[in-house]
């Protein structure tokens, strides 16, 4: 018996294989079609989410805060855009941008303010506040706005630190413009011994620093920040992760450990607010909105 393949089943299996290799090329260029839009997919998501965060706080629900900015007292850093908080000298910088309506950032204050606390305490980091406005552009409203405010008034009377820690900590629905309200924020002062003084209300309610927190969030848009709480330790970016590693309370203080290897801890006092009260000695926190 021969075993040569008979003419005419060899031009049928050629043909047979020529199909099979004709529908595995529309396989592969539907695949690929499928995940080169889901890519576009993706990449066009992230510019929509980037766009909407450079442009947070272009619309910040009508108002219209005017007037040459008046920084806190105690404010340091480049147009005295920044609350510190811990020893001036400490050999590392923990900078929090946030916004007192971002639930991200109160969800960062309860996972992390423990820990920022006791690294400030012990003068391993600094902690450099920055205030931002980022759901008054998204949502409308001046919430955001009016509780910076408060916070900066805070500030002069050297209680940022609590203060900040009772605005996360009763922060109102992210769509709840509940710190619109100035009353609200003069009634959670009383939360902070001493706070609720003639001139605390005085600065809320005249929004003393209305301008300052807006040059604020200027700031932080021109910065290129996705959104908040942005968490840098010494400019590098640890929220939500450093590298391939997410961030926790373990792996911060492991972070700073290794930034501060060979260094002393810092020391030095915050500068006094100017009307002569100490300076807030714990870190009120740790966002991210």
């Amino acid at each position: 018996m021969s075993d040569k393949i008979p003419e005419g089943n060899r031009s049928a299996r050629e043909r047979l294989a020529q199909q099979r290799e004709r529908e595995k090329g529309r396989e592969k260029r539907r695949r690929t079609l499928i995940v080169a839009s889901a890519v576009v997919g993706v990449l066009a998501l992230a510019a929509v989410v980037g766009l909407i965060a450079a442009n947070a706080g272009k619309d910040d629900g009508g108002d219209t805060a005017s007037g040459p900015a008046v920084a806190p007292s105690g404010a340091i850093g480049e147009d005295a855009l920044t609350l510190p908080v811990g020893a001036a000298d400490a050999p590392s910088t923990l900078t929090i941008w946030e916004d007192f309506r971002c639930p991200v950032c109160a969800q960062f204050e309860t996972a992390f303010r423990d820990t920022i606390t006791e690294l400030a305490d012990d003068g391993q980091v600094k902690v450099e506040y920055h205030l931002a406005t980022i759901i008054d552009g998204n949502l409308g409203g001046t919430g955001s706005l009016r509780a910076a405010n408060a916070a900066a008034c805070a500030q002069d009377a050297g209680k940022f630190a609590a203060y900040h820690d009772v605005l996360f900590a009763n922060q109102p629905p992210e769509p709840d413009d509940a710190y619109g309200k100035n009353s609200r924020l003069i009634e959670l002062a009383g939360e902070v011994e001493g706070l609720d003084t003639p001139d605390f209300r005085s600065c809320v309610e005249d929004g003393e620093h209305d301008s300052w927190v807006k040059k604020s969030d200027t700031a932080f848009r021109e910065g290129g920040f996705q959104g908040t709480p942005t968490v840098l330790l010494n400019g590098e970016s640890v929220f939500p992760s450093k590298g391939d590693e997410q961030i926790s309370p373990e792996n911060l203080k492991k972070w700073v450990a290794a930034a501060n290897k060979g260094k002393k801890p810092g020391t030095a006092t915050p500068t006094a607010p100017a009307d002569g009260s100490s300076a807030p000695a714990d870190p009120s926190s740790a966002p991210a909105s």
